[in-house]
C-alpha cells in the first residue's frame, strides 16, 4: 500500500518488532523516539496552557480498582491475566482514568479547586488478538496523551470548549484535517451506566459546546463510552480509512462509583463530573497517522535529523564542524556527514527525509555561506551561514509544516 506506515517505519528505522519481545509491542528506535518525544512535548505544552497539572501513576493496580470503576465488568476479556502477588490480585491497567480519580480523591476538594485538571502520557494495556495487530496503529501497549478534568456540572460546557480548541490548535500544527466531529451517544443495545437524566444533560452539554464553536457534527447512537457520551474527532488515514484520534468524553459513572465529592459554595457536598480528554490520542496511532500523512517526510520540528551538514572535501571539515556546533547550540538536531562522494551523501540524506541539507565547499568556506538544499520544496540556493542558522531555528521553533522557500 502507498505510504504504509509499517513499510516506511522499517525503511526509515523509526520502529521495529522482535519475536522475543512479542507482537503488538513495538520498539521505538532512536529516530522514532524523537518523533514521539516531540509529540509528547506538544501535548504537555497544550495541557499546561489549559491549566492541567502533570501527574505520574502506576501502570498496574489491584483488580479491585477496576471492579469499582466498572472496567472489569466491561473489559476483563480484553485485559491481561491477573497477577497474584502476596495474596493480592493485580492487573495491568486498561485505562488511566481510575488512577486519576484516586489522585482527585487524595485530599478534600471544594468548589474553589474546580476545575481540577490532570494530565499524563500514561501506558495502558489491551490483550489484543494477534490477528488484529498492525504496526503502530493497533498495539498491546498504548501510550496515551491523557487528561482528566473534574469540574462542577455548570462548568462542563466551558471545559469541553477548552478541549476542542486545544485539539484544533494541535491539528493545525500537525497538518491534519478533521473528516468530521462525531457526537457519540448511547443506544438501544444496553451496557451503558447511569440514569437517563444524566445522559440527557451530558449530551446537551456536548451539543452546546459544538454549537458554540460552530462545529458541524454527526450524531452516532450506540457509539458512546459505557460511562458517558463523547465527541470523537474523526480523520482519514493514509489509506482512506476512518480513525478516531482525539476524544472528549463525559463520565458521571466513576465519580459516583468512587464517591468523589467537593464542597460547594452552599457548604453542601456535591458530585463532580469527570471529563476524559485526549488531544493527540495514543502516541502510536498518531505517529502512524503522521508517517502516512507526510509519506515519512516529517515537518522540520518532527524530523529526527533536522540538518545534515555536508562538506564537499576534507578541506572544509573544520568549517562544517563549526556550523554543526552552532546549530546544535540552538537545539537543532544536526549530523555531520563526510564519508563517501557528495552525490551519494545527498541521495542518502534525501532517502532519510532530512529536512535541511547544508553543503559547504571551498567557496562557501571562504565566504561563510551555505549551499542550502530543501528536499521538501526541491529548492537549492545560497544563504549566509548566520542566516541559515536563524532560518532553521525559527522554523523549528514555530513548528512549520515545511521549510519556507529560500529568498
Amino acid at each position: 500500500m502507498k505510504n504504509d506506515h509499517r513499510e516506511l517505519g522499517r525503511e526509515l528505522h523509526l520502529f521495529a518488532t522482535s519475536p522475543l519481545v512479542g507482537s503488538g509491542l513495538p520498539l521505538w528506535l532512536p529516530d522514532g523516539a524523537v518523533i514521539r518525544g516531540e509529540l509528547e512535548k506538544l501535548a504537555a505544552e497544550e495541557a499546561e496552557r489549559s491549566g492541567c497539572r502533570r501527574v505520574y501513576t502506576p501502570v498496574m493496580a489491584k483488580r479491585e480498582l477496576y471492579e469499582r470503576s466498572g472496567h472489569w465488568d466491561k473489559f476483563s476479556a480484553d485485559m491481561f491475566p491477573v497477577m497474584n502477588v502476596g495474596g493480592e490480585s493485580f492487573v495491568l491497567r486498561p485505562a488511566n482514568c481510575p488512577h486519576h480519580a484516586m489522585v482527585y480523591a487524595a485530599q478534600g476538594r471544594s468548589i474553589r479547586d474546580l476545575p481540577f485538571r490532570l494530565s499524563e502520557v500514561g501506558s495502558m494495556f489491551r490483550s489484543e488478538l494477534s490477528g488484529v495487530l498492525s504496526g503502530l496503529a493497533r498495539v498491546r501497549q498504548i501510550n496515551l496523551d491523557d487528561a482528566h478534568v473534574f469540574c462542577a456540572p455548570e462548568q462542563v460546557a466551558g471545559e469541553v470548549v477548552l478541549a476542542l480548541e486545544a485539539i484544533q490548535r494541535c491539528y493545525r500544527l500537525l497538518g491534519l484535517e478533521v473528516s468530521y466531529y462525531r457526537l457519540s451517544l448511547d443506544g438501544p443495545g444496553g451496557g451503558f451506566l447511569g440514569t437517563r437524566a444524566q445522559w440527557d444533560d451530558a449530551e446537551a452539554q456536548l451539543r452546546r459546546a459544538l454549537d458554540q464553536l460552530e462545529l458541524p457534527y454527526v450524531a452516532a447512537p450506540g457509539e458512546a463510552a459505557f460511562y458517558g457520551p463523547k465527541i470523537d474527532v474523526q480523520v482519514l488515514d493514509g489509506q482512506g480509512r476512518e480513525e478516531t484520534l482525539s476524544t472528549v468524553q463525559l463520565d458521571f459513572n466513576q465519580p459516583e462509583r468512587f464517591n468523589l465529592e467537593y464542597v460547594g459554595s452552599d457548604g453542601g457536598r456535591h458530585r463532580p463530573v469527570m471529563i476524559h480528554r485526549g488531544l493527540l490520542g495514543s502516541m502510536e496511532r498518531m505517529t502512524a497517522q503522521l508517517i502516512e500523512r507526510f509519506a515519512g517526510r516529517m515537518p522540520p520540528w518532527l524530523s529526527p535529523v533536522q540538518v545534515r551538514v555536508l562538506p564537499v572535501s576534507a578541506s572544509q571539515q573544520n568549517v562544517a564542524e563549526g556550523l554543526a556546533n552552532r546549530l546544535r547550540q540552538r537545539g537543532i538536531r544536526t549530523e555531520l556527514s563526510s564519508d563517501g562522494s557528495l552525490g551519494a551523501r545527498i541521495r542518502a540524506s534525501r532517502l532519510q527525509r532530512v529536512a535541511y541539507l547544508a553543503i559547504i565547499g571551498a567557496e562557501e568556506a571562504r565566504a561563510d555561506t551555505v549551499n542550502v538544499v530543501l528536499p521538501a520544496l526541491e529548492q537549492r540556493g545560497s544563504l549566509a551561514a548566520v542566516d541559515f542558522v536563524e532560518k532553521v531555528s525559527s522554523e523549528v521553533a514555530e513548528r512549520v509544516q515545511q521549510p519556507r522557500p529560500l529568498p
